[in-house]
């Protein structure tokens, strides 16, 4: 199946971006000390896993019960942590701003 490429008008443009692992990345640029460490971040009430790193990710699926892998965070050395959601949308805001820097203003 052959696919047409179709002429876009600038206006007709998007961009995709996609914070790859955004919980864990948003942790790791305030804690330099993390890099190059498996990394999750769990619910609300640390119940499950919701967000892992690529280096978390060959150890633990998302929504693993926090309690029922405690041997394998202990056995890799898996930094784990409490969902900072303030942290996540502050970071989230500025990378949006910085996005919105490069694109025209919508008319």
């Amino acid at each position: 199946m052959s696919q047409k490429l179709l002429p876009l008008n600038p206006r007709q443009m998007v961009g995709l971006a996609d914070g790859n692992s955004f919980y864990c990345s948003c942790e790791e640029s305030v804690q330099p000390w993390l890099y190059g460490k498996p990394i999750i971040v769990a619910s609300n009430n640390d119940g499950c896993a919701i967000a892992m790193n690529r280096l978390a990710k060959k150890y633990v699926k998302m929504g693993d019960a926090m309690f029922q892998i405690t041997d394998t965070i202990k056995q890799h050395g898996i930094v784990t942590f409490s969902s900072n959601y303030e942290l996540y949308g502050d970071l989230s805001n500025r990378m949006h701003s910085i996005f919105s820097s490069f694109t025209p203003p919508q008319l």
